[in-house]
């Protein structure tokens, strides 16, 4: 099925989507998953794990050829990754995240559509050092989408 002129007018006034970045996963235990992705899937080269206070989380990541996996644990019982372990105890995919070269561009774009920006819609410093905004999983087919800005930028 083709897009209606309306829909590809839309697309290509939206924001460019960048390379993916890293898939997040959700883990009660950050050792036991990097223990997993080093002994079962060859896992090469794993940074140091680090406190995301901000977003209420540890997060490391696991370099891959192409990207990244970043393995995010909670750091307390009000952390959002928390609510997705009580949900999902044994840990899961918990977001994807892409890279744009204009966030708040992106974020104007996606509001302008009808989509919710998490958090007020104000971008905050991520994992990368880079500002990062989050869009609700229910208007992203299910999936929790995190845009960050290009690293470098």
């Amino acid at each position: 099925m083709f897009p209606s002129r309306a829909a590809a007018a839309a697309a290509a006034a939206a924001p460019a989507l960048g390379r993916l970045n890293h898939v997040g996963i959700a883990t009660p235990s950050i050792d036991r998953s990097v223990a997993r992705y080093r002994d079962l899937l060859g896992a090469t080269v794993v940074r140091e794990p680090f406190d995301l206070p901000s977003q209420g989380v540890r997060v490391c990541f696991i370099d891959l050829a192409n990207s990244q996996i970043e393995l995010v644990e909670p750091l307390g019982p009000d952390s959002p990754v928390a609510r997705y372990l009580e949900r999902h105890p044994g840990g899961g995919q918990h977001h994807v995240c892409f890279e744009v070269p204009d966030i708040l561009a992106a974020r104007d774009h996606l509001v302008a559509g009808g989509a919710t920006v998490l958090m007020g819609g104000e971008p905050r410093i991520g994992a990368h050092g880079v500002p990062t905004i989050f869009v609700h999983p229910r208007d992203m087919g299910g999936v929790l989408i995190e845009l960050m800005a290009e690293p470098g930028h």
